[in-house]
């Protein structure tokens, strides 16, 4: 939750995506109180022996083991990249490297790469990266699409093992972590909120919550609860059989239009 920044500007909408829903209605708090399924077209559809494999596990642990073979499988993705601590330099881009990235700073190359991410498959534009970026000119949107399209990045399909992960997320959430329902209850550390009880705010095209409302105290001085729809969920505390997000108990959300109630440190 490192990106603090709120009621930003609406952000730049896409006509087309790869979800299938309008990018307008997708990125509105009308969407997160009614929310539909997202899928990315064609992930499910050509990874069929991996959501094959996915249907033999047992739990979400071993869920998460079997998919992380496979992406090393399939990407050739460094074993070393599996435990984030490493501190190695991976020989090979991953989704691994660029959530560690994230956790750290949100507004860094990673952060870029990921906000680029949303944007091509959700049609939802970041409001900002490192500034707040109002329009598809100017120093702050071109300093964004550098860093975004950065080729030490992109040497390793990356924005497919995007499409997995977030893929894979979907099916552990129905599957284990939490079928039948639509939402939950986090929470984000803000500043620079005005003095109010509850508003819609408009969050990045890609932010971070925590199910722990001590943790997103720890980040700014007025605390957002929001009700998050399942299906905006990217990543989140426990899906992989790693350390990453824990130590917050960060979600990995798709952001737009919030209706959030605000309390005050």
């Amino acid at each position: 939750m490192k990106d603090r920044r709120q009621d930003r500007p609406q952000g730049i909408a896409r006509s087309t995506n790869r979800v299938g829903r309008a990018s307008d209605w997708l990125g509105s708090a009308a969407f997160n109180e009614a929310p539909q399924p997202l899928h990315i077209w064609g992930i499910c559809e050509t990874n069929r022996s991996l959501f094959a494999m996915l249907a033999r596990a047992r739990d979400l642990p071993e869920a998460g083991e079997a998919f992380l073979g496979y992406m090393t499988a399939v990407f050739g993705i460094d074993p070393e990249q599996r435990e984030e601590a490493s501190g190695r330099r991976p020989f090979r881009s991953s989704f691994l490297s660029l959530i560690q990235g994230w956790s750290f700073d949100s507004n860094g190359p990673e952060g870029a790469v990921l906000k680029g991410w949303v944007e091509s498959r959700f049609g939802l534009g970041p409001t900002f990266h490192k500034v707040v970026i109002e329009r598809e000119a100017g120093t702050a949107w071109h300093a964004y699409v550098e860093e975004k399209m950065a080729s030490r990045f992109h040497d390793n399909s990356i924005w497919s093992q995007l499409d997995l992960l977030f893929e894979f997320c979907q099916w552990a959430v129905r599957r284990f972590a939490w079928p039948g329902r639509s939402h939950l209850t986090l929470y984000r550390g803000a500043n620079d909120i005005a003095d109010r009880r509850a508003s819609v705010v408009r969050l990045n095209n890609l932010v971070s919550f925590s199910s722990e409302r001590s943790v997103a105290d720890c980040f700014g001085d007025a605390i957002l609860t929001a009700e998050v729809p399942l299906c905006k969920l990217v990543c989140f505390s426990g899906l992989l059989p790693s350390r990453l997000f824990r130590t917050e108990r960060e979600f990995l959300v798709i952001g737009g239009d919030y209706r959030v109630s605000v309390d005050y440190v």
